[in-house]
């Protein structure tokens, strides 16, 4: 429903034309808010995207809280738990959690600098997905700001694993592109892989809708440690076995591993900037995923900034083209 909107493909076009120019930074044109549910919290939750002036980032303010303790950078650094989702804190205690998709959303539409207003504790969780951030962005718009934008050129090998679960960075030429796999116990799951390049419009239709999902098995542990409360099935695909119980199915025959890459792509955003590298991963997760971001910028041997990404389309907007899936 979200998918392949008009804006969407008519900022990939300006991107490509403008592949032999440098490219510049993006913010919204308008400031534009949604209300939901916290995923983990189950509390009703209000947040406003704001426009940000070039060179600020991603930005998330609490307006619950007074001070200058209530703002937090969207930054590798400041992730502060990766239980179930990607937690970010600041020096004054002050957290926002299951930010992985929203973030994902603001990689997908291109954009750099934006500050996001919500009076609680954590990302509305919405469908579970990434496509009703896509939709907001593309009703506020997309505008070209000024100063460059920037990218971050892998130049080595980086890697981090925890027993099978593996998250690899590899250098490239250009571009960005990425290999993952996942491997789970349930039927409705089993194994799937899913390889493909960041260039051209294609996250809204090909990433932003897969779900969020869970074994109905663990909804009870979930709830007893306090997280889940608000997980239900509009906004998350639960599976029992060789069964997916939500009445209307899954949006992807591969969809959950759709989903982690999409999950990936939030993460891997907190590094502040678009990549220039290959990632590849096996069953990672958010803990995975910010182990390997502290890997990499502890080496500064392994990756370097570059100003002028002009000559990488998919930098200017990481969407998602696939090469290749396989379930």
């Amino acid at each position: 429903m979200f998918a392949g909107s008009k804006n969407a493909v008519e900022i990939g076009r300006k991107a490509g034309a403008a592949n032999s120019m440098a490219m510049r930074q993006h913010t919204l044109k308008t400031a534009i808010n949604c209300t939901g549910v916290g995923l983990h919290s189950g509390t009703k939750i209000s947040m406003t995207l704001h426009p940000a002036e070039d060179g600020t980032g991603i930005v998330f303010r609490r307006v619950d809280i007074a001070g200058a303790g209530s703002v937090i950078p969207a930054h590798w650094s400041h992730v502060v738990d990766t239980r179930m989702c990607t937690v970010i804190g600041n020096d004054a205690k002050v957290t926002i959690g299951t930010i992985e998709h929203l973030m994902a959303a603001f990689a997908g539409m291109g954009v750099d600098n934006a500050i996001v207003e919500i009076n609680g504790g954590e990302i509305p969780v919405m469908d579970g997905s990434a496509a009703p951030f896509v939709f907001l962005m593309e009703c506020a718009g997309i505008t070209e700001q000024d100063a460059p934008r920037r990218a971050i050129k892998i130049l080595k090998k980086v890697s981090v694993r925890d027993g099978d679960k593996t998250a690899t960075l590899y250098p490239a030429s250009d571009g960005f592109a990425v290999d993952f796999g996942i491997a789970f116990a349930a039927a409705a799951v089993a194994h799937q892989s899913y390889t493909f390049s960041f260039s051209g419009p294609a996250f809204a239709a090909e990433i932003s809708r897969a779900r969020t999902f869970g074994f109905l098995e663990e909804v009870a542990q979930l709830q007893a440690a306090g997280l889940a409360r608000g997980g239900s099935l509009d906004n998350a695909v639960v599976v029992s076995g060789d069964r997916i119980l939500n009445e209307e199915g899954l949006r992807f025959d591969d969809e959950f591993v759709r989903h982690k890459i999409l999950d990936a792509v939030g993460d891997l955003y907190l590094a502040g900037h678009p990549m220039i590298g290959r990632f590849q991963a096996h069953c990672s997760g958010h803990a995975i995923n910010n182990r390997l971001l502290r890997q990499l910028f502890a080496d500064p041997t392994a990756w370097t900034i570059v100003d002028d990404v002009a000559a990488n389309e998919s930098l200017s907007s990481w969407r998602i083209v696939p090469r290749r899936a396989m379930a």
